[in-house]
């Protein structure tokens, strides 16, 4: 199993399956958009574009889970991610990372890497690596900045 066995939901609602991204190397990115490290959107984005056109995309997937500091709509979100930080990376529906509703890519991604916190996500703009075979590289907590990874994602381009 990859993430390319998993479909997820877009902003609009419309499914998306990862095997759409087969092949590229992918950070995934659980977000907020009131949160000490929203800031991490500019670094995120910097990332894409630097990286894009070698085969690299960032998906973001909005959470409310941590102290509710998302709690728009995802058409809220979308807005204020390209209104904020001109974010043109895919930032997809709102998700629940831990807990009996976690989304089934996350279920995955937890299990492939494990955080300080056990399995379960810790908080906002936790972030794993995922290379171009679909497995999962790397696991990424929240204090560590978008541009700290640039040479883990340089390693596996």
């Amino acid at each position: 199993m990859t993430i390319y066995d998993f479909t997820v939901k877009t902003a609009s609602n419309d499914d998306a399956p990862l095997r759409d991204y087969e092949g590229d190397v992918l950070l995934i990115v659980n977000t907020a958009s009131k949160c000490g490290s929203t800031p991490q959107y500019a670094g995120l984005e910097d990332l894409y574009r630097q990286y894009k056109d070698r085969g690299f995309s960032v998906i973001g997937f909005p959470s409310n889970q941590f102290k509710n500091q998302d709690p728009g709509t995802n058409e809220e979100i979308q807005e204020f991610c390209r209104v904020n930080y001109g974010v043109t990376f895919p930032v997809m529906a709102k998700i629940d990372v831990n807990g009996a509703n976690a989304d089934p890519l996350y279920v995955y991604l937890k299990q492939q890497v494990r955080g300080p916190e056990g399995s379960d996500i810790g908080w906002n703009f936790t972030k794993f690596l995922v290379g171009r075979d679909g497995k999962v590289v790397k696991r990424f907590e929240t204090k560590e900045e978008p541009e700290s990874i640039a040479p883990d994602i340089e390693a596996i381009l």
